[in-house]
């Protein structure tokens, strides 16, 4: 089920984002929504990243791996990458 919206924009960036929108082939409701769902899909993954960062920090924390170990371990898989 969708739900209406209603923001308060310039009247000059509205018509400006018609335009686009219009010449997209959407109307300006299909371009919002798109980059609505961009927007929170891009939130979704920086915040996934930023968890993954944090757990990967804990476990090293934990370990007795070194800032050399890191940094042998990505010259050994960088240089097989090449």
């Amino acid at each position: 089920m969708t739900t209406q919206m209603i923001i308060r924009v310039d009247q000059g960036l509205k018509n400006k984002v018609s335009q686009l929108a219009k010449a997209d082939g959407k109307n300006l409701s299909e371009l919002v929504r798109e980059l609505l769902q961009r927007y929170t899909r891009e939130r979704n993954m920086s915040a996934y990243i930023d968890n993954l960062w944090d757990s990967i920090g804990n476990n090293l924390s934990e370990t007795d791996v070194s800032e050399v170990d890191i940094s042998e371990a990505i010259k050994q898989v960088r240089s097989r990458n090449a």
